[in-house]
């Protein structure tokens, strides 16, 4: 029987196992993986109920930001350990984005889930009442704020209502005269994306991509040109699939182009007239994600087969005509990242950082040159960064949310190969009466 304290034993085996990985990793980047043995994480399961105990005391009234600090050294974050509670208590958190005053706003539950939206604050979390989905522009400025009454785009967070958007009813582009049925409910958004200009939002759900504006909504995936072939080649209208799957989008941020996609479709490129101008081929099976990077120059496009992916990077000055195919080495689109599903990412200056569907972070930048990497643990679902650039915030499917200062430090807790040093983490678990500060 180990006579040491339950947070002794935690913080020793945290400790040495982040280190042991960190070896590993170094060992396997300088001098091959060839007979190289991954460490294994040291039993802790017998750890949690303390764990969870001295976690409910930390949360409770009172507690200063000191000895929440001395209660991180104790039990320092770490993402194995839970795992055997991630069954029952995990979730996944849909959109989350850091606000200019350093609080946060955050979907609790998945897209297709009922789902909460929740502030967080230095205060705690408090509940935000009448809105389901949101999203913001490019620039920061502009939020979409929805529930099943329409869109509302307003002028910074709490701001004056610029435009209200309706819904789509289902039937735009689609040819008339035929059996097509209108949606029964608002489809629901896996993305909100207002334009520079406040006055449009791009939806992205797995009903359609479309495009709200005051004059009404315009179906851009499945494209009408899809829809028309298949009716030409006398495929009975129910038969045809307008649902989508690894449905995704981007606005450039400028506004003047669109990326979108889905698992059976290229990366698609529209201009401002909403004109296909590119076509680009994946750089692995299924089309997947896409990003700008801040000046709008270049674009990102993910796609995955399994856990795995690969990202091309494309110079927005070489859309207009662009062609390819599957795997293609054309050098307009060469391989930025291999081996990332990308789930989540947020353009910094003259690179990314995408989150994986093994629970790390990763920063390359627009050249594909590696920078760093960051565990988290599960898959990473969501993300953003500080207009500044100091302050990353990441959720997962775990039901973590973490807030990291980039380049303060990497503490002996932390696996990854960066200087980055998560400051705080929200646990956001199904089961409990509300969220816990870490």
């Amino acid at each position: 029987m180990d006579k040491q304290h339950p947070q002794q034993q935690w913080q020793q085996a945290v400790t040495a196992y982040a280190q042991a990985i960190n070896r590993y990793v170094a060992h396997g980047q300088a001098q091959g993986w060839d007979d190289l043995e991954e460490p294994q994480h040291p039993p802790t399961e017998h750890l949690l109920g303390a764990w969870q105990s001295a976690l409910e005391a930390i949360n409770r009234p009172g507690v200063d930001d000191a000895q929440r600090q001395a209660f991180r050294q104790a039990w320092p974050p770490a993402h194995l350990p839970l795992v055997p509670l991630l069954e029952n208590h995990g979730q996944g958190i849909a959109s989350l984005l850091l606000l200019d005053d350093g609080s946060l706003l955050a979907r609790i539950g998945m897209p297709y889930e009922k789902g909460q939206v929740v502030r967080i604050g230095q205060q705690g979390v408090t509940p935000v009442i009448g809105i389901e989905h949101f999203g913001r522009c490019p620039q920061r400025r502009y939020f979409a704020l929805a529930n099943a009454e329409g869109v509302r785009v307003t002028d910074g967070w709490g701001g004056p209502q610029v435009a209200r958007l309706h819904w789509p009813s289902g039937l735009e582009g689609l040819p008339k005269g035929y059996p097509f049925e209108p949606f029964d409910l608002p489809p629901t958004p896996t993305a909100l994306v207002p334009f520079p200009d406040g006055q449009r939002v791009l939806l992205v759900s797995d009903q359609g991509i479309f495009l709200l504006a005051a004059e009404g909504a315009t179906r851009l995936l499945p494209r009408q040109a899809q829809v028309l072939e298949a009716l030409a080649e006398g495929t009975d209208p129910d038969d045809i699939a307008l649902g989508l799957s690894m449905e995704h989008g981007a606005v450039s941020p400028d506004g003047r182009l669109i990326v979108l996609g889905e698992q059976s479709s290229r990366h698609l490129v529209l201009n401002e007239q909403l004109e296909l101008i590119a076509e680009i081929g994946p750089g692995s099976e299924y089309p997947h994600f896409a990003l700008f990077n801040t000046t709008g120059e270049q674009l990102i496009v993910n796609a995955c087969h399994f856990y795995n992916g690969g990202t091309l990077g494309v110079r927005v000055a070489d859309l207009p005509g662009l062609d390819t195919d599957y795997y293609s080495e054309d050098p307009r689109t060469p391989l930025l990242e291999d081996g990332a599903r990308v789930y989540a990412g947020v353009a910094v200056a003259d690179g990314y950082i995408v989150g994986d569907a093994y629970g790390y972070l990763r920063a390359f930048g627009e050249d594909g040159e590696v920078r760093w990497q960051h565990f988290l643990g599960s898959t990473i679902s969501a993300m953003d960064i500080s207009a500044d650039g100091r302050t990353l915030v990441a959720a997962s499917h775990a039901g973590f949310i973490s807030v990291i200062a980039l380049g303060s430090g990497r503490p002996q807790w932390q696996i990854g190969t960066g200087d980055h040093c998560e400051v705080r983490r929200w646990l956001f678990w199904k089961g409990w009466d509300k969220a816990l500060l870490w």
